[in-house]
């Protein structure tokens, strides 16, 4: 088993923190944005009639997907992933659930390698 320096596993394990949040909050406004969608387009007749914080509930997720990024960023440095799982990671804050399931993959990989249970 490979020893990992103390100092790198705390940073990783900040870092999985970090990437835990904003993956779940991501999701959840991804969600949220998703059921707005559907009733605005699919239910009401005419979308000028949805609420006006429909509006914020876009912005919001936007800017969590923004923190999601910066977050793969921070672990997937620290973790030293290849591209590929950084491409993969991030489809997670855009397909709705994937973000749930990408975390909890992500956070048992990243607990494994640097032994953080």
């Amino acid at each position: 088993m490979n020893t990992v320096n103390p100092n790198r596993r705390e940073r990783v394990k900040k870092a999985l923190t970090f990437f835990s949040v904003t993956a779940y909050f991501t999701g959840v406004m991804l969600l949220i944005l998703c059921g707005e969608m559907i009733y605005k387009y699919g239910i009401l007749a005419d979308s000028e009639a949805a609420p006006g914080w429909f509006f914020y509930t876009a912005q919001l997720h936007g800017g969590a997907y923004m923190l999601f990024l910066i977050a793969i960023v921070n672990l997937g440095t620290k973790a030293r992933w290849e591209p590929g799982k950084w491409i993969v990671t991030a489809l997670g804050g855009v397909v709705p659930f994937l973000s749930f399931i990408v975390e909890r993959k992500r956070r048992d990989e990243v607990e494994a390698a640097f032994n953080l249970k």
